[in-house]
């Protein structure tokens, strides 16, 4: 029968000039004289290999925590459990005659192929439901004319053999609907969490739709093509007397609705997020699959049958999850706490929890401990710094949040900007408690403190630990040397390079006017600040954060392997050292007491704009730790009796920061930061550069420059001192055993 096929191929495509009536008889002996081939057997369905993840136990041993899979791949149904709608809604859509041709349309067949004859190549459809079907089961995609007759002679075979309902069954049974569903049974469960058989007729009308193309249609990448689809599939069966008026009208007004958007507003065709299997760590393995997908792509990870090792840490992750949920005890969604942990020399994700639960509420699966990358700006928008994930999406792992303002958290970065322009933690700034920049107007250049407190003067030490913003206003104008456009540029490349891949600085959308930019204006998310942080304790090196050790996929081939990272240096260890060593103040002596674990430790707290979100991101040199609070809906003040009224960064997330990092630690030997140098050297050889060049004689380097680097000093550096801590030292209910006066910017108290 092959022979025959590759002779009538031929015949065609040599006889390009030979009238379509004789087309038409050849092929038509083909399809209606009877054949004695028997159909083949049916091809092997798809196969698949699952994927699995692991962790290290307490032990030191691999235990799985995880799979990946394409769940709903194929669920075998009875004839008698695909809905009458269903099938009406298939045929009105993709094969309007399918009950009365006998296997192949002629008059469509012979159209398509005639535009393929004439072109030499496969360029147009024409199949109807039984050829689709065929070409399943039985010959395969393979674009060529023989394929295609092949496919037709079959098809004619097969209407002959079986019945029009035995034909369409096994279709339905078989037809591939996207995000990895094979037949009816599979997309029913993926989509909508239930039986085919229960499929009402907006939702068979969906599915129906997504046949031609199920990656276009597909409902969660493309609601909108899904939507319109639809309804398409409707009319149509409006229009070929499947449905009545009324049914139609009745369907049409229940629209595609995700359940990713929260309550549905009315009658809806309601599309579940992808099933997750059931994990102990859902939002650890949520973030691995999100990682491992925008890399290697969804087939690799679900049918590849890889070997998964994590960077998880099993203990930690219980303790993060343990504290989150006694933080958020006795509230209700959509007030959210998120934690990320990260290992500052390795860029080892240890634990992650992106909100209170991953699979009940209405932000089940929306991992709130990864954010976005911004959306690109409108082309008439200046833009001196673009975010990193513009250029290159793997840099940032998307999770469903979109990031939130990080506060009083962002003065960090600040202060790493202005150590490295050589400005001293010694110098001294007013302290209003309300400032206005010089030629700015208007109320939204007036920068604020914490309740209007004023501080008189303050240095930049003092001013970091009472996080006040009036000091930071002026201070990120100085990094820029009386421009305060380029401040806002250094900040901005500063906390890029530690890690904020989404750090953007546009001065159409910023200003340049009031300073502002220091107090978080930019959105990040928890992963970001706790690896951009711990770039401060491995002293100036960088490791991207992971949550991958190896990936080897089913043949044996290692597609990642982290287990030998080299971290980059990008700021020097004097810069590193000296924000260490203010940042130490901010637990001992500033915004941050209820953070105090007994051990050498640093960190900011962070409050965005009316107590909106609150932050508090620490570390030691082992683990560095960010805590983020708020309402996942929509930005709005919190204030909970937890807090003590409004929640700042300095109340809950704090204290619950401290109660994760003592359950982390335990049984790590405290270590404490490195000594920092002083900063003046540095600043002194900025000005000698600034006026022409470095003075010669014996010299120290400063970091890695090595000799002739770009700043070095003289002679040895004296030792400097960590911050002397106090006896304000917070209760676990939030109640400080010393009197206090003022509270800071971020609700911490001032002794």
């Amino acid at each position: 029968m092959r022979t025959a096929l590759r002779t009538l191929a031929t015949f065609f495509v040599c006889a390009g000039a030979v009238p379509i009536s004789v087309a038409v008889v050849v092929l038509a002996s083909f399809l209606f004289l009877p054949l004695p081939a028997a159909l083949p057997e049916p091809r092997a369905g798809v196969e698949s290999q699952i994927s699995k993840i692991y962790a290290i136990d307490g032990r030191g041993r691999a235990v799985q925590i995880g799979v990946f899979r394409e769940f709903e791949q194929k669920i075998q149904v009875r004839r008698e459990d695909i809905p009458l709608h269903l099938k009406q809604a298939v045929v009105s859509a993709e094969d309007r005659n399918f009950y009365s041709h006998g296997g192949v349309d002629l008059r469509g067949s012979l159209r398509a192929l005639w535009a393929d004859l004439r072109n030499q190549q496969i360029v147009q459809g024409g199949s109807t439901l039984t050829q689709q079907y065929v070409k399943n089961a039985y010959t395969g995609k393979d674009r060529t004319i023989t394929r295609k007759i092949r496919e037709a002679i079959l098809a004619t075979q097969l209407d002959r053999q079986f019945e029009k309902d035995e034909i369409l069954f096994r279709y339905l049974n078989d037809v591939y609907l996207g995000e990895g569903a094979y037949g009816v049974g599979a997309a029913s469960e993926t989509y909508f969490r239930k039986p085919v058989s229960q499929l009402s007729l907006s939702e068979a009308a969906m599915l129906a739709g997504l046949i031609p193309a199920p990656s276009f249609y597909e409902p969660r990448g493309n609601p909108a093509g899904a939507e319109n689809k639809r309804k398409l599939v409707l009319g149509w069966m409006l229009e070929q007397n499947y449905i009545n008026q009324q049914q139609h009208d009745e369907a049409v007004g229940q629209p595609v609705w995700l359940e990713t958007q929260g309550p549905a507003p009315g009658p809806v065709t309601l599309v579940y997020a992808p099933l997750q299997q059931a994990t102990q760590f859902p939002y650890f393995v949520d973030y691995v699959e999100r990682y491992l997908k925008a890399r290697y792509g969804a087939d690799t990870v679900d049918r590849g049958g890889l070997q998964i090792q994590t960077t998880l840490d099993m203990n930690m992750q219980r303790a993060a999850e343990e504290s989150v949920a006694n933080a958020l005890r006795g509230t209700g969604p959509p007030l959210e706490m998120s934690l990320a942990a990260v290992e500052p020399p390795t860029g080892y994700v240890k634990a992650l929890v992106g909100g209170r639960d991953f699979y009940n509420g209405p932000y089940a699966q929306v991992n709130l401990a990864l954010g976005k990358c911004p959306d690109r700006l409108p082309p008439e928008y200046q833009i001196v710094v673009e975010p990193a994930c513009w250029n290159d999406p793997t840099t940032l792992t998307a999770g469903g949040g979109s990031g939130r303002s990080p506060g009083s958290s962002f003065k960090a970065y600040v202060l790493a900007a202005a150590l490295e322009n050589g400005i001293l933690p010694t110098k001294t700034y007013s302290a209003p408690g309300q400032y206005t920049a010089p030629n700015c107007s208007g109320t939204n250049n007036v920068i604020h403190n914490y309740e209007g407190g004023a501080f008189g003067r303050a240095d930049l030490r003092s001013g970091t630990w009472r996080s006040i913003n009036t000091v930071y206003a002026q201070l990120i104008r100085d990094i820029g040397k009386g421009k305060p456009s380029d401040g806002y540029k250094a900040t901005a490349e500063m906390a890029k390079k530690l890690g904020i891949t989404s750090a953007i600085f546009s001065p159409t959308k910023h200003g340049v006017c009031s300073g502002n930019y220091a107090l978080g204006t930019i959105d990040v998310s928890p992963l970001e600040q706790a690896a951009a942080y711990g770039v401060f304790a491995a002293r100036g090196m960088r490791a991207a954060p992971t949550p991958i050790l190896k990936v080897v996929d089913a043949d044996g081939k290692v597609l990642e392997d982290n287990t030998k990272r080299e971290p980059n240096r990008v700021i020097e260890e004097i810069i590193a050292d000296n924000v260490n060593d203010i940042l130490r103040g901010v637990i001992s002596n500033g915004t941050g007491t209820r953070a105090n674990i007994g051990r050498p430790a640093a960190g900011k707290t962070g409050t965005s704009q009316e107590w909106r979100d609150a932050w508090f991101v620490g570390y030691t040199p082992t683990l560095s730790t960010a805590i983020w609070m708020g309402f996942a809906d929509k930005p709005r003040t919190m204030s909970l009796g937890k807090c003590g009224g409004r929640c700042a960064g300095g109340t809950l997330p704090a204290a619950t920061w401290k109660a994760f990092m003592s359950r982390a630690l335990e049984g790590v030997p405290a270590t404490d930061f490195s000594e920092p140098a002083p900063i003046k050297p540095l600043a002194d050889a900025l000005e000698r550069e600034k006026r022409g060049g470095i003075d010669p004689g014996a010299r120290r380097a400063i970091g890695d420059t090595g000799p002739g680097g770009p700043y070095e000093f003289e002679v040895a550096p004296p030792r400097a001192s960590a911050p002397a801590t106090t006896s304000t030292v917070p209760d676990d209910d939030f109640t400080f055993r010393t009197t206090t006066t003022r509270r800071d910017d971020d609700g911490g108290l001032i002794p």
